[in-house]
């Protein structure tokens, strides 16, 4: 009897354990990821770059590219310092806001005023990781349309246009219907503004009642 008979089958060489990250991809899968990860960093510096010509003094740099700069900044990424201000602001500022919908019956409902700023505060309140947006876009929307508008709610410059347009798409966002519960017609958005009142051991007295700002319908 042949004796390689009672020997074990000679088995497969192990495949050689595969590098780990991008060095233990196939070429063409590195080659992507290089250049995904190239468009990420120059898209951040870019940004970087522009929000530091934004909020660093006047220079020749920000002057000769003043639009371009503005143009990437507004709306959704404008700084400001209010809270370092000499001034803070000391009054609770909440915004409202709701709709004519048409239903598929064809019936047409307003809805009742909706606490945009509520349902943002509600979102945080809590959180470990809250969201930037639910902090940020709401208030600085509507500091963009107040900064841009006079008493009458009219423009007084050119991003007045920007600014009804921006506060505009964020509000439809927030009332959208659900899927079969009509279409939105127009929309209208109102702040609520009420003084922080005065700590209990001072003797300032303070006008806690709310005041509103109703703006025009706009219709969709």
């Amino acid at each position: 009897m042949d004796s390689n008979e009672h020997e074990p089958a000679e088995r497969a060489a192990p495949s050689p354990p595969r590098a780990p990250g991008i060095a233990g991809l196939s070429t063409p899968y590195r080659v992507v990821t290089a250049l995904a990860l190239g468009v990420v960093a120059v898209a951040a510096c870019t940004h970087l770059a522009f929000v530091f010509l934004h909020v660093a003094p006047t220079n020749t740099v920000s002057r000769q590219h003043a639009k371009t700069i503005d143009s990437w900044i507004y709306p959704e990424f404008e700084q400001n310092w209010k809270l370092f201000a000499p001034n803070p602001l000391q009054q609770n500022i909440a915004v409202e806001a709701r709709a004519d919908v048409r239903s598929e019956s064809g019936e047409l409902v307003t809805t009742p005023w909706r606490d945009l700023s509520a349902e943002d505060g509600e979102a945080i309140r809590h959180s470990l990781l809250p969201s930037h947006t639910r902090q940020n876009e709401l208030r600085r929307a509507w500091d963009f349309f107040t900064g841009s508008h006079d008493e009458d709610n009219k423009p007084n410059g050119e991003r007045g246009q920007l600014s009804e347009e921006y506060l505009r798409r964020i509000a439809v966002n927030r009332l959208a219907p659900g899927p079969g519960e009509g279409t939105i017609l127009r929309i209208q958005l109102r702040s609520a503004t009420t003084a922080v009142p005065a700590p209990k051991w001072s003797a300032e007295t303070t006008d806690t009642q709310t005041y509103y700002r109703e703006l025009p319908w706009w219709t969709l």
